[in-house]
């Protein structure tokens, strides 16, 4: 069921949905996601059955304000509090030491949990108003089933789940790809999963190095080797090797997603990457997504730069590709 989200009556309708323990998909800055109030075992249990994802893979809670996210943390740490200043509204989750009572299951059974405060103004109004409706925040991974493309649009999410499920529509995402993730549960802070914010930025706001990650660090949403996949097979390939493959005889149902190579001989089924990344990351799911419907078999991919600010984009593009590799 598709709802308008500019529509304050589909925002209650949703609120009363959530505050119900039902599901609800939302839309927020850097992809759609399936919510459930996260203060409910029994309705997160809804998101893991729904995508098909493993229950001690952890959910990210999203919240309207700090003062809510202190709500299902023991503690909010220095370095955490400098973040969410810095970054807040917007695509930066942090992980903390979880309050023993509160989101058990959104958080995959560990001592921790991810937190992160939306930018949309959907998910905002949404948070706000299930909010008065007793509902302390939303555990939303993206809307997809798991391992999957994440969802940019509303039709995205509606194309995987069933009819009955209520999505709000806020248009297509301004970001594209998930959240930064930083684990300050520990003492320092780590980079467990890139996003649009390089590691420069992130520095900056914490006035401090970011530690390597180690054994230690808790399990996040989307760090499985091998995740974002189309059903189309994806290959990662350099600039050359890529000019040199599309020389040969071509493979049935090819496309290719380059910056800077030639790829008309595989006719519609070529996408110019942009050679900016934050437009790279705004429109990589969505490409891969029209890719698989237009009917590709194999997609070739060009390798992202080397720059910080790829990182993100290239992530996901080498985790999507690892869902393929022998």
């Amino acid at each position: 069921m598709l709802l308008n989200g500019a529509d304050p009556l589909a925002i209650e309708q949703a609120a009363r949905r959530l505050a119900a323990g039902e599901l609800v998909a939302l839309p927020t800055e850097t992809v759609y996601g399936l919510g459930a109030r996260a203060d409910d075992d029994a309705a997160v249990a809804k998101i893991f059955a729904a995508k098909g994802r493993p229950a001690d893979h952890p959910l990210i809670v999203h919240v309207l304000d700090a003062a809510d996210a202190a709500r299902f943390a023991t503690e909010l740490p220095a370095l955490a509090l400098r973040l969410m200043n810095a970054f807040w509204p917007g695509p930066l989750t942090v992980i903390v030491p979880r309050a023993p009572a509160m989101a058990g299951a959104a958080a995959g059974g560990q001592n921790s949990i991810g937190l992160r405060c939306p930018a949309h103004p959907v998910a905002r109004a949404l948070l706000a108003a299930a909010r008065a409706q007793g509902v302390l925040g939303v555990a939303a991974p993206s809307a997809n089933r798991f391992g999957r493309v994440s969802p940019t649009r509303a039709e995205h999410v509606a194309s995987e789940f069933d009819a009955d499920l209520l999505v709000l529509d806020g248009g297509e995402c301004a970001v594209g790809i998930e959240s930064s993730i930083v684990d300050c549960s520990r003492g320092g802070a780590v980079l467990l999963r890139p996003g649009v914010l390089t590691a420069a930025q992130i520095e900056a706001a914490l006035g401090q190095p970011l530690q390597a990650p180690d054994a230690q660090a808790p399990r996040a949403s989307g760090t499985l080797a091998a995740h974002y996949a189309p059903r189309a097979t994806v290959r990662l390939l350099d600039a050359t090797t890529l000019t040199e493959r599309l020389a040969r005889q071509l493979p049935l149902g090819l496309a290719v997603y380059s910056r800077t190579v030639d790829a008309s001989r595989v006719g519609g089924l070529a996408r110019p990457m942009p050679a900016d990344a934050l437009a790279a990351a705004q429109q990589l799911f969505a490409v891969l997504r029209e890719l698989d419907k237009a009917g590709a078999q194999e997609i070739w991919i060009e390798l992202p730069p080397q720059g910080s600010e790829w990182d993100g984009v290239r992530d996901r593009l080498t985790r999507a590709a690892a869902a393929f590799e022998a």
